[in-house]
């Protein structure tokens, strides 16, 4: 499945939640409640951690051993929080998956949140629920992780990352691993390692995307933007004719394909 059509089924899922959760009812005084889930558990070698959201911010950052902590706060000022279940739980594979569940019949698994929404199970408009992570995970974990209204952040880790949001700032840095990353209203700071046999590409629409990558490496570049400015820490050789606003070119002697492109917001490559 390509990230496009990841995207687009993720934003159909929580099309009922998403808009419902951004309302906000300026005549409401009532302060904000908070209650707390916590989990413990353990990441097989080599496995991947999961997580699923909707409405709330996201952080992931290293832990000790192979111990996955979890840690999530739901916040509401006139929702019922017992709408929402958070749970966490370990694969039969090793995997460890996380999830908040914002509807009765909402589910969740490795391909992502799936709202299976019908008639009989609309979201209730006054619910603002929002539940925010803070996930603790090994330092050579991969992690794939997802929410809808919220900033995401991982860092910290070694591992391959594969992050998405769509309203809200995107963190991913892994100090060897590939990462991938896509958010529509917000910026994106990547750091990421490229293998030999593989690219990877950043997109948004409302932001600017910062790419940080190690002095010695050699990638094809293809930056575009509509509303904002391309630099780069790199010399980079030139594909093509000078254009402002897209750029293709080569940093060092050329490899893996690092795309990035934007409507409105600037493009970096920052070398670390």
């Amino acid at each position: 499945m390509t990230r496009s059509d990841y995207l687009a089924r993720t934003l159909l899922a929580a099309t009922c939640v998403a808009g419902a959760l951004m309302t906000t009812d300026v005549t409401t005084a009532r302060a904000q409640e908070r209650t707390s889930f916590n989990w413990t558990g353990q990441l097989g070698s080599g496995r991947t951690v999961y997580l699923r959201n909707v409405n709330g911010e996201v952080r992931i950052e290293q832990g000790t051993g192979s111990t996955v902590e979890v840690s999530a706060e739901k916040r509401w000022r006139r929702g019922d929080p017992a709408d929402v279940l958070s749970e966490a739980r370990a694969t039969g594979s090793g995997d460890v998956l996380i999830c908040a569940l914002f509807t009765e019949r909402a589910t969740c698994d490795e391909s992502g949140y799936h709202g299976n929404n019908d008639r009989d199970n609309r979201w209730d408009r006054n619910n603002d629920v929002s539940v925010h992570f803070v996930v603790k995970v090994p330092a050579t974990a991969r992690v794939d992780a997802s929410t809808v209204n919220g900033d995401l952040t991982i860092e910290g880790t070694s591992g391959d990352i594969e992050a998405r949001t769509v309203n809200g700032d995107l963190e991913a840095r892994s100090t060897s691993g590939r990462v991938e990353a896509s958010t529509v209203n917000g910026g994106i700071t990547v750091r990421t390692s490229l293998s030999k046999t593989s690219g990877v590409e950043y997109s948004t629409v409302n932001g600017s995307i910062t790419i940080e990558l190690d002095a010695n490496s050699a990638v094809d570049v293809d930056l575009s933007t509509v509303n904002g400015r391309i630099s780069s820490d790199f010399p980079m050789t030139l594909d093509g004719t000078i254009n402002p606003r897209r750029i293709r070119a080569k940093i060092g002697a050329g490899g893996p394909s690092l795309r990035a492109k934007t409507v409105n917001g600037s493009i970096r490559i920052r070398k670390l």
